[in-house]
């Protein structure tokens, strides 16, 4: 990988056009010149970066090998995939799609289960009247064994789910599930209910990065671009620009006026005019807060991009490489 930088995105349904939008907010477009059906792609402008059209899992086994520096996946992969995860890949932020949860559900005629507490008398219960454990079916066996650990639950069995785990307890074949759903509607046409402790994990889509790839300089320079433009979109989304006719504002006025925000920032030229730049929700408060202080008018503008010097998610990617190395 010397000299380039490997990104997984996921090959197909709604991922991948929720990852492909997700780069193209930040002014990325995937090409595949091959077509829908080639598996490599570019960033149109950015040379050096290849693009893995893969499955999730498929990604997280690339970030867990070192064989992409970055990819799109789900949290719910990695943390089953992977069991040093957070040795091997960094989650560096959460994509806001893919969202749904690992949850351990239980017959609803079981109205004395309401949480993992209640689940372990159960299941002690169960051992004792019929002299074997009671069966949990999951995909997620490593999750489901950390999990049911830290909540003190010993006396159950696994049985590895290869197809629709929500239907298990009506067809017999285990007593109780571990599976993911995003609505719960399905849990419900099969008479499941959550337990109240039950949810396992919240995952989503995150951008991930490998500590294990091969990060030289090259990777590196074309690691800041990408993030770098991640950054400033998110920036320009969650920030807006105040372009201020000072009026009779004065310093103590204008410092009033923004004392709640510190991550306001001011920028004032000689010919009486003001950019102020802060988060989004606190935008109309400070123009009203400005007019009150003798502003004569204040315009408050959106912006495609805003680009700094330090990017957020370059300098976690550089933390978790740092992480990593000390922990090799």
């Amino acid at each position: 990988m010397t000299g380039k930088l490997i990104i997984g995105v996921p090959s197909k349904g709604r991922l991948q056009e929720n990852a492909t939008a997700f780069f193209a907010r930040a002014g990325m477009a995937l090409t595949q010149e091959g077509g829908a059906r080639d598996y490599r792609g570019q960033v149109r402008d950015l040379p050096g970066v290849e693009i893995l059209f893969l499955s999730a899992s498929e990604i997280v086994a690339k970030l867990a090998s070192g064989d992409a520096h970055l990819g799109v996946t789900g949290e719910d992969l990695i943390r089953e995939s992977v069991a040093d995860a957070d040795r091997r890949i960094s989650l560096l932020a959460p994509l806001g799609f893919g969202q749904a949860n690992v949850v351990v559900a239980v017959p609803k005629g079981w109205i004395d289960a309401s949480t993992m507490d209640d689940l372990e008398e159960i299941a002690a219960d169960f051992h004792a009247r019929h002299g074997r454990r009671m069966r949990v079916a999951t995909k997620y066996v490593n999750l489901t064994r950390r999990f049911f650990a830290e909540k003190g639950v010993a006396d159950y069995r696994i049985v590895e789910s290869l197809g629709a785990t929500e239907g298990a307890p009506a067809s017999g074949a285990a007593e109780f599930i571990v599976d993911i759903t995003t609505t719960g509607s399905t849990l419900e046409a099969n008479a499941l209910k959550v337990l109240d402790d039950g949810v396992m994990l919240k995952s989503q889509a995150n951008l991930a990065a490998s500590m294990q790839a091969g990060w030289d300089a090259e990777a590196l320079r074309l690691a800041r671009r990408v993030l770098g433009r991640i950054s400033a979109e998110k920036a320009a989304r969650t920030t807006r620009m105040l372009h201020v006719s000072a009026g009779s504002v004065t310093a103590e006025g204008l410092a009033a006026a923004v004392a709640n925000l510190p991550s306001a920032l001011i920028h004032a030229s000689a010919d009486g005019m003001m950019t102020i730049r802060c988060p989004a929700e606190a935008a109309q408060a400070l123009a009203s807060a400005l007019i009150d202080a003798g502003a004569a008018d204040v315009a408050i503008a959106r912006t495609d991009y805003v680009f700094s010097l330090n990017s957020p998610l370059f300098e976690a990617l550089e933390r978790g490489l740092a992480i990593g190395s000390a922990a090799s």
